[in-house]
């Protein structure tokens, strides 16, 4: 796999990406874009080997790191759900201006809380992207924020949001926190993974507080999914106590489209990664395969047995 440093802007601001290609070959490539999950960076250990395995397969993949994260720039103490949508349209943009990417051949990958919900959103707003995979994803930010607290503590961090926004309007100053420690609650399994050790002393620490919350609140992958008719595979986990499962069985439930729901069983949100990597990783790159151009011809059709689409790749006809 070869990887290359590249950037483009998101409204005003550079952003810092990897281009990963097969080791042969100049493309032209049907291409994969990611942004990172929950509080992640683009060169994280955990992705290699999904990029090698697609890659592998004559895919390219994008990935890159959000405004105000990693190299990419912006301001730091922001956590902006919607700008990362915005992040992530750019890169579509960018791909699309590419001479090595393959009309019709633009897919999303997302791995990890938002990470999973927001490849969700991005297929539903961007007709470029013809196929995604969203892993372990966040599919109701207010019940994902909830579900992390007792009903006390959930009261209490709602009254703290408030309190913070008047303060905010009063002075022009609010609360600053460390998002995983103060929006997030991390779960024992979360505090003892080394899953993430390469990446977690680069991540912002200290982000606006009420601004970042609402945000989240806000977020509804879920209601995305109901009018997005772009293929999906969604991969979830049995009892995952980070991204419950029924937000994995929600996204997947609520698409119109061609779908398939991958569920992991007798495992953690963590370990999954090591246990199923073997199982799942072949089902994500076939997905790509299958869903991806290029395509001159779609058919879309549905029966008892779901909904499916056929790609034809029609030649153009010989001078005569």
């Amino acid at each position: 796999m070869r990887t290359e440093e590249i950037g483009w802007y998101s409204e005003g601001d550079r952003i810092s990406a990897l281009w990963r290609t097969p080791d042969d070959g100049d493309g032209p490539y049907r291409a994969i874009v990611q942004g990172p999950g929950w509080l992640g960076l683009k060169d994280a250990k955990l992705y290699v080997r999904y990029h090698e395995a697609l890659t592998d397969a004559g895919f390219a993949v994008l990935v890159f790191d959000y405004r105000g994260f990693g190299g990419s720039e912006g301001d730091r103490g922001v956590l902006s759900p919607a700008r990362q949508l915005a992040d992530l349209r750019s890169a579509v943009a960018y791909l699309d201006a590419r001479d090595d990417v393959v009309p019709d051949g633009i897919g999303v990958f997302g791995s990890g809380g938002t990470g999973g919900g927001n490849a969700v959103l991005l297929a539903a707003a961007d007709p470029l992207v013809r196929a995604a995979v969203s892993q372990l994803p966040v599919a109701d930010g207010a019940d994902w924020l909830h579900r992390m607290r007792s009903e006390s503590e959930w009261l209490d961090f709602l009254v703290s949001v408030r309190a913070d926004r008047r303060d905010r309007v009063l002075t022009g100053k609010g609360r600053t926190v460390h998002p995983r420690e103060e929006i997030m609650v991390p779960t024992r399994e979360r505090r003892a993974t080394q899953v993430k050790a390469d990446v977690d002393g680069r991540i912002p620490t200290a982000v606006e507080f009420a601004p970042a919350v609402e945000e989240i609140l806000a977020y509804r992958p879920a209601e995305a999914a109901a009018s997005l008719t772009t293929p999906l595979l969604v991969i979830g986990i049995e009892g995952d106590a980070t991204t419950p499962t029924d937000h994995a069985e929600r996204v997947h439930a609520a698409a119109r489209g061609p779908k398939q729901l991958i569920m992991q069983r007798h495992t953690t949100h963590y370990a999954a990664y090591d246990r199923y990597w073997t199982t799942t990783t072949p089902r994500i790159v076939d997905w790509f395969d299958r869903h991806l151009g290029p395509a001159h011809v779609v058919i879309d059709s549905s029966d008892r047995g779901g909904a499916r689409r056929e790609l034809l790749d029609v030649p153009e006809a010989a001078d005569e």
